[in-house]
């Protein structure tokens, strides 16, 4: 067993967010892993942009209200305890509601990440759907 360093919180790139966003890794495997987590935080309104993932991404909602879209989908509005996919490819985007700071863990595989154009106001304030069934 081994108990791994924390790395600093690190502030996340205006180019790839709206609004301010933080992430501390959790874990980030080294060859032949490719697993990688890390806790990310949002300010409430703040939000990736547009991008994709070349082994898909998964999130899991610890805390807050959590926005997320795949290109050409419904807003889902999920809150702690949902677990959301986006399969190798697909664009999406996710963040927090506009009154709420938001924590999700992202889980990935691979570095292969395809950033896009911003998520505009007009998209991000869309109808939302609970991911709840």
């Amino acid at each position: 067993m081994e108990l791994l360093n924390k790395q600093p919180t690190m502030k996340l790139p205006a180019q790839w967010f709206t609004g301010d966003a933080w992430a501390d890794v959790i874990y980030r495997g080294e060859e032949p892993s490719r697993a990688r987590a890390n806790a990310v935080r949002f300010a409430p309104g703040a939000r990736t942009a547009w991008h994709s993932h070349g082994l898909g991404q998964t999130l899991y909602v610890v805390e807050g209200i959590a926005l997320i879209q795949s290109r050409g989908g419904e807003i889902l509005e999920a809150r702690p305890g949902d677990v959301i996919w986006t399969p190798p490819g697909e664009e999406h985007w996710h963040g927090a509601a506009p009154d709420h700071f938001m924590t999700h863990i992202a889980l990935w595989e691979t570095d292969e990440v395809d950033w896009l154009e911003h998520v505009g106001d007009d998209e991000y304030g869309g109808p939302r759907t609970s991911a709840r069934r």
